[in-house]
């Protein structure tokens, strides 16, 4: 049975009227999924009986269980699910001070085994359906202590510019005023640097938010820790960046996990300032999460702060994350790998 979170509006729009049913009845299906977060047909009140009685017959909204759902001390909340296959993902919901984000998986597992991710550790499952990001954006909605949203980031398990197609579907879907109407600038993609789709994420004309994972300043430590390097160095990652930016006119920010040994030295920091020289961009520090599995570590705080104070100097707009559900394995994959392993 399809899943009804695979159509966009227009695509449902024109199922239903191959039914012989009106075009605006969409919008108020639309409306009950994605507004007011139900989940069952039957619950469509306002729908004719006979059209409740054809969708119940040709889609299914929600497919996904929840398996575990744990919450922080600091508010944080994870929520383990898993999908019709038996594959595991995870979703994270991080209230802060005027804001409320959702942090989503695009696939079960992950190709690209970065050194300080536990996304990958069990290997690449499969991607996620559009209709599947979006369950994840409504179990978040309907069982979190917050019970709304107002950021979405996909900075969960796998590379969202690897399973594009859903990505952008489930994107628009969040965006638009009949979804759930979370504005373009309030989401962000994260990537380790997937040159064609950042390529084709600029030509999309959608404001929202590019996120790219350096972590390091040269090709050879960059490889070290993330392997698509050698597919995408630097040289060619960083002007690939630069032409997004012109054509977007937006600011791309990089993120770099500061680990304990390999990336977080002062010479580091050094090279750091000179790659992203004139480029229009903000840096996010971010300490490593300890991952037993891989002997990754986080860089001291003075450390730390010493790293973040070179950057500053130089005039690069720099922001340190703080560490978020440390107490229920909030980081990518973290969850998942533990249930995985048992």
């Amino acid at each position: 049975m399809k899943d009804i979170k695979d159509l966009n509006l227009n695509e449902l729009e024109a199922v239903i009227e191959d039914w012989g049913v009106s075009r605006f009845r969409g919008r108020q299906i639309f409306s009950w999924i994605y507004q007011r977060g139900v989940v069952d047909f039957d619950a469509m009140t306002d729908l004719p009986l006979d059209l409740r009685r054809k969708l119940k017959k040709n889609f299914c909204i929600q497919s996904a269980i929840l398996i575990k759902r744990l919450k922080s001390q600091d508010g944080t909340e994870k929520f383990l699910l898993e999908l019709k296959d038996k594959n595991l993902i995870e979703s994270v919901v991080i209230p802060a001070k005027g804001r409320i984000t959702g942090c989503l998986s695009s696939q079960a597992g992950c190709r690209f085994g970065c050194r300080f991710c536990a996304s990958g550790a069990s290997g690449f499952k499969r991607d996620l359906s559009a209709s599947e990001i979006l369950e994840e954006v409504l179990y978040i909605k309907n069982y979190s202590q917050c019970k709304k949203l107002t950021h979405i980031v996909f900075m969960g398990t796998g590379e969202p510019l690897d399973n594009y197609a859903n990505v952008i579907k489930a994107i628009r879907i969040i965006n638009s005023c009949d979804g759930f109407n979370i504005g373009a600038r309030r989401i962000t993609i994260s990537t380790c640097g997937i040159i064609p789709g950042i390529r084709k994420l600029s030509d999309e004309g959608l404001q929202i938010e590019l996120s790219v994972s350096l972590h390091a300043a040269d090709d050879k430590i960059r490889s070290y820790i993330m392997p698509i390097n050698r597919k995408y160095p630097l040289k060619d990652l960083l002007p690939a960046c630069k032409a997004y930016i012109k054509k977007t006119n937006r600011q791309v920010t990089f993120e770099y996990v500061l680990i304990k040994g390999i990336n977080s030295d002062l010479q580091s920091a050094k090279k750091l300032v000179t790659i992203l020289k004139g480029i229009n961009c903000k840096v996010n520090l971010i300490p490593a999460n300890f991952i037993k599995e891989f002997n990754i570590a986080p860089a001291a705080m003075h450390e730390i702060f010493l790293f973040k104070n070179i950057l500053i100097k130089s005039g690069i707009n720099v922001t340190l994350r703080k560490s978020r559900g440390v107490d229920i394995d909030a980081a990518c994959g973290q969850l998942r790998l533990r249930y995985e392993n048992k």
